[in-house]
């Protein structure tokens, strides 16, 4: 069964911010990583995955980061900080 993914990611703690959705959250956070996408991600140097949560459909995902991107900046670092309070790198734990 696949599963959907929204994700965060920062520059650094209370850095930059970027919400996004994906059905394989290793090969996109390994783009961001490697500067593989272009645009904000890249030229901000946002590479550091600080949350995901994962969906059983694409609808229920693309619904979530639309409510997330929608939030004020102080929910969204609520959000990390409930799980992940020195926002390190989930990279190396999902791969």
């Amino acid at each position: 069964m696949q599963q959907f993914y929204v994700y965060i990611l920062a520059s650094r703690p209370g850095g930059a911010i970027y919400v996004g959705v994906t059905n394989d959250l290793v090969r996109r956070t390994y783009e961001h990583k490697n500067g593989l996408v272009a645009g904000f991600t890249k030229r901000y140097k946002i590479d550091r995955l600080v949350h995901f949560e994962a969906y059983d459909t694409a609808y229920q995902a693309i619904q979530r980061e639309k409510n997330i991107k929608h939030w004020p900046r102080s929910w969204k670092t609520r959000l990390i900080a409930e799980k992940n309070d020195r926002w390190r790198d989930l990279y190396d734990e999902i791969v």
